[in-house]
């Protein structure tokens, strides 16, 4: 008997992601915002992402240390996907790096991608709310809580009030309840009047909880995962209006 390999005829469609195709740079010890990009789900829209070595210990030196590693990072994102936005998934090393430096990096195999980060993207969000005094809850030591707080600042934004779970372990960041995140966000609301609450870092699993927050504080509540969802589906040119995942996604 003779075998032969027939030659099957196929034709080919646009691919996933036909409405638009999304990357994102996502922390090697992130367990959070992969989980959460999912949870705001829009047909004919993809996410594609790559991981970059972060250690566990979030400091200083370790975050400002993914900025020579972010071009490796966004290479094994294949400029030929023809991506419609980019986002590096770290709040405090874009806060220490820069807008500027993320962009840089990036930009050597994407360089006509637009590019986001949680903390841009959520000075966007905050202004777009109308949020001129701010809150901010984060999980980070003093240290790494100060940068955000700055950038902020820099943006025209006045922090009111500052709460941290001053944990240096990214992975037991991810395990923080998101009880315990609500009452942070309810401690950090009540110390000054403020416009809206911030909870920082992208392993925190805050999206989930923002709805019932909002309606209970009367506040907007912004989150990095949410606002970097927000302003790279804006960035790829998705409007759309989504139910369920706070007032920022409603505008």
């Amino acid at each position: 008997m003779t075998r032969e390999v027939v030659a099957l005829h196929f034709e080919t469609d646009e691919g996933l992601g036909p409405r638009a195709r999304i990357g994102l740079i996502v922390l090697e010890t992130d367990q959070t915002v992969e989980h959460e990009v999912r949870e705001v789900p829009r047909d004919g829209v993809d996410w594609f992402h790559s991981r970059i070595p972060m250690q566990d210990t979030v400091d200083g030196d370790t975050l400002t240390a993914m900025e020579q590693d972010l071009p490796a990072a966004a290479r094994l994102l294949p400029a030929e996907f023809e991506f419609d936005a980019i986002g590096y998934a770290c709040t405090s090393a874009a806060a220490l790096i820069g807008d500027a430096g993320v962009a840089a990096a990036i930009g050597r195999h994407h360089p006509e991608v637009p590019v986001t980060t949680p903390i841009s993207a959520a000075a966007d969000a905050l202004r777009t709310l109308d949020a001129a005094r701010v809150a901010v809850v984060t999980p980070y030591t003093e240290d790494v809580t100060w940068p955000i707080v700055e950038y902020f600042e820099r943006a025209g934004l006045e922090v009111v009030s500052i709460g941290s779970f001053l944990e240096p372990s990214d992975f037991r960041v991810a395990r923080i309840s998101e009880a315990s995140i609500a009452a942070g966000v309810r401690t950090v609301s009540e110390t000054e009047q403020c416009d809206a609450v911030f909870v920082s870092c992208t392993s925190l699993r805050s999206l989930s909880i923002i709805p019932a927050l909002e309606a209970e504080l009367g506040l907007a509540v912004v989150s990095s995962n949410q606002a970097l969802i927000w302003k790279l589906l804006r960035l790829a040119g998705i409007n759309d209006v989504i139910e369920n995942s706070g007032s920022l996604f409603l505008l």
